[in-house]
């Protein structure tokens, strides 16, 4: 088994968890609360600002060529990604330029930029790894139940499509690459993974 899917399959506990959440399951079936929605994604957009810049200090630190391509290959997904979140915004009325980090984003982002400008591009990719693999197993897993059209279609189509599972793969093919299995590599995994979980808790307990 590789570095990657060691590492996955060992938090795979926490990646049920976050699949069985009320955040999550609600917009799996299009029962979740606008105002919940609109909150995440607010607290998204920043935290895919700092995703992006993490990749990009990653980028800057990369011991080869090949990985400082990868990087800013995978930064380029992230805007995307954010393009999507500002299609969003204006449909729910949120003002990406207000949004006020929550303290479940600010723990995120800390630890991601932390991780960037501290360690080497290694451990961020082990760092970020678990955002872009727990989306793709939460967009397709959602996608499997074949959901009737509801108002958060289109977020598991973006998750469950062939455009997002190679950004995963494509991340997880670098750490396979380039790092090596210690058991701060493991921690910082699942210190991401806990961080995922926290993050859709707190959108959930916004008040609707």
């Amino acid at each position: 088994m590789s570095l990657s899917q060691t590492l996955w399959h060992t938090n795979d506990d926490l990646a049920e968890i976050c699949l069985r959440h009320p955040f999550v399951q609600g917009l799996g079936n299009g029962t979740l609360a606008v105002e919940k929605f609109a909150y995440y994604v607010g607290q998204d957009a920043f935290f895919l600002e700092a995703f992006a810049r993490a990749y990009s200090i990653a980028a800057a630190k990369a011991s080869t060529w090949e990985m400082f391509q990868t990087f800013h290959q995978l930064a380029d997904g992230v805007l995307a990604e954010l393009n999507l979140h500002g299609s969003y915004a204006q449909e729910w009325g949120v003002d990406l330029a207000t949004v006020t980090p929550g303290a479940a984003t600010r723990r995120y982002t800390d630890f991601l930029l932390s991780t960037a400008w501290g360690q080497s591009s290694e451990a961020t990719a082990i760092a970020m790894a678990p955002c872009m693999r727990l989306y793709a197993f939460l967009g397709q897993s959602l996608a499997q139940l074949k959901p009737p059209p509801h108002r958060y279609s289109v977020w598991i189509e973006t998750y469950s499509s062939d455009q997002f599972e190679p950004l995963a793969a494509q991340l997880e093919a670098l750490i396979d690459a380039q790092a090596v299995d210690t058991l701060s590599h493991r921690a910082a995994y699942r210190y991401a993974m806990d961080c995922e979980l926290a993050f859709f808790e707190a959108a959930w307990q916004v008040k609707s």
